[in-house]
């Protein structure tokens, strides 16, 4: 029987099919399957006859069936979703697709029919906390884990009892569930109390090389410092061509990647469009693995203003705050009633009588 692999190709929108060599491992590309809304994280049935993908730029969870002989899927629903989801799984059974929402802080459980297809809506959907890394059942189908990471989240395992599940532990299982520290470089041991669902630590293993490693070290978490620069261009002109050169250069003297917006401007998307733009552009980079606290947002002229709107937004909204904002000549006072757009006007690189038409043009 052959073997095959399924890959999410997320950006191109399509999931690509090999085949897998049961000896050497090697893999040959069959072909992909268009899948629309971007393809992110997927699962396979226990009995192998049905894929879940679940997808990122559209949210929603697409079901599949296998075919055997050729590795191809057919598509057999989709279920909409109010957000993306980081990671999908089944239950041990195949009656349940379970999954975790890094962002909106939560898990839901769909139901699977009798033709592989999900069923909307979920029949359990519950909050837990920011960081939602996963969801998965141990071995009798009793219990239901969900991992949450540290720095974004609480870092913290939740348990959950499944109401009449019925148990089919094997044998020759341990009641044993490791986890995979991401920010710590390891993987823990937790011995798992069948009666209760409780899990109790017994070994941390590290990693790393057990002679020490003292270089720098990353696991899935991105470690490096990200600037989220806003430009400027009375929020009307401007683009990250226009300022290419700068956000080069201050990458090389922060030490620290760029990530410049492209947010909607005016008078086509006029005000909160911008705002939400700069949001999702945040929480875009805290869903990539990105520690808030590695994060600064910055911009110049209204740009630096918009810096200070979305720090303001991320409050309002509850977001774990960047580790700083950086409002450089940040125009703010967009009716100029203030004294110093007469006080500093010459001290001041870019607030000058060109906004005045600016203003006029916003209305």
């Amino acid at each position: 029987m052959p073997h095959y692999m399924y890959v999410a190709v997320n950006e191109d929108n399509k999931i690509s099919v090999f085949t897998v060599d049961p000896q050497t491992g090697g893999l040959t590309h069959q072909h992909d399957v268009p899948v629309d809304g971007g393809p992110f994280t997927l699962a396979i049935s226990p009995d192998r006859n049905h894929l879940y993908a679940g997808c990122r730029e559209a949210p929603q969870l697409a079901s599949f069936r296998i075919d055997q002989s050729g590795g191809g899927l057919t598509r057999t629903g989709t279920v909409p979703l109010d957000s993306w989801p980081v990671y999908v799984n089944t239950d041990r059974r195949g009656r349940f697709v379970l999954s975790s929402y890094y962002q909106g802080a939560r898990v839901a459980v769909h139901p699977i029919g009798d033709d592989g297809s999900l069923g909307a809506p979920p029949v359990v959907s519950l909050e837990t906390a920011t960081g939602a890394h996963a969801m998965q059942t141990d071995p009798t189908n009793q219990y239901a884990f969900v991992p949450h990471i540290a720095g974004n989240g609480p870092n913290q395992v939740w348990q959950f009892r499944i109401p009449g599940a019925s148990p089919f532990l094997l044998s020759s299982l341990l009641d044993v569930l490791y986890f995979s520290n991401e920010q710590g470089c390891s993987v823990s041991g937790y011995r798992l109390d069948t009666a209760n669902g409780t899990l109790s630590l017994f070994q941390t293993v590290t990693t790393l090389p057990p002679e020490g490693f003292a270089e720098r070290n990353t696991c899935s978490q991105i470690q490096d410092r990200v600037v989220m620069y806003l430009h400027g261009g009375g929020y009307m002109i401007g683009s990250m061509r226009t300022h290419r050169s700068p956000l080069s250069y201050l990458s090389r003297v922060s030490d620290a990647r760029v990530l410049g917006l492209n947010y909607r401007l005016a008078p086509e998307h006029p005000f909160p469009a911008a705002v939400e733009d700069s949001v999702a552009a945040y929480s875009w980079l805290l869903s990539e693995g990105v520690s808030p606290g590695r994060i600064v947002i910055g911009g110049d002229s209204c740009g630096g203003g918009l810096t200070i709107a979305t720090l303001v937004a991320l409050k309002y909204f509850g977001y774990p705050l960047p580790a700083g904002g950086i409002s450089h000549s940040g125009w703010t006072d967009l009716a100029h009633t203030g004294d110093s757009f007469v006080t500093k006007a010459e001290a001041d690189p870019l607030i000058d009588g060109c906004l005045q038409a600016t203003v006029r043009n916003l209305g």
